[in-house]
């Protein structure tokens, strides 16, 4: 399981996150993603592109999961 930290800022969108771990080749694939049902954020299915993430919540994608760190 891997870790993302935010580095100091509050939150990211889910979109982003998508983005920069990697499970997406670009922020128009993460929302595609994001709005096809295909992301949970703490085992439940989100569909908001741009969900605010924030420390200690747990992402899960395509058989991927990333928990957020401050």
């Amino acid at each position: 399981m891997e870790t993302f930290s935010l580095e100091g800022h509050p939150h990211i969108a889910l979109c982003d996150l998508l983005k920069f771990q990697g499970w997406c080749d670009s922020g128009a694939a993460a929302k595609i993603a994001v709005a096809e049902g295909l992301v949970r954020v703490d085992g439940e299915m989100e569909t908001r592109k741009r969900c605010k993430i924030v420390a200690a919540q747990r992402i899960e994608y395509q058989g991927q999961t990333v928990n957020i760190v401050e």
